[in-house]
């Protein structure tokens, strides 16, 4: 498994699960169905910045490293 994911693209990742975060723990979300769909994308968010590897970029053929040069 290698990385497939950008530093600036795993912040991004953090700071979205930290404002799902933040309105679960509020309450801000009133539908129970879909604070659980936004919690379990939260984990995924924070899973694949801390690893650096996304899945579903892979499937598509996308890397958002910047290319080395030879």
């Amino acid at each position: 498994m290698t990385t497939n994911l950008s530093y600036p693209d795993r912040k991004v990742r953090l700071v979205a699960a930290g404002v799902i975060g933040v309105l679960l723990l509020f309450g801000l979300i009133e539908s129970t169905l879909f604070a659980w769909v936004l919690g379990v994308i939260a984990v995924v968010l924070v899973a694949t910045a801390a690893v650096g590897f996304c899945p579903l970029y892979r499937s598509v053929g996308l890397s958002t490293l910047p290319r080395r040069r030879s």
